[in-house]
């Protein structure tokens, strides 16, 4: 059990240690990349909304043909 109980503090100690180690962005940085992540995500639900739009038509376009 102290085996176990070593190698989860050493974990978590490491763990602490390589937090300290990240750069992190500066509050301007972070900002700016969180527009361009919504910017990026609205493209891209605008994209596949078309893409769904589309399937759908082809998917009812099927039914209809009565095969």
């Amino acid at each position: 059990m102290n085996l176990k109980e070593n190698a989860i503090t050493r974990y978590i100690k490491g763990s602490i240690e390589e937090i300290g180690k990240v750069t992190w962005p500066t509050k301007n940085q972070a900002v700016k990349l969180t527009i361009i992540v919504f910017i990026f995500v609205l493209i891209a639900t605008i994209a596949l909304t078309f893409v769904d739009f589309g399937f759908n038509e082809i998917y009812n376009y099927i039914l209809k043909l009565n095969i």
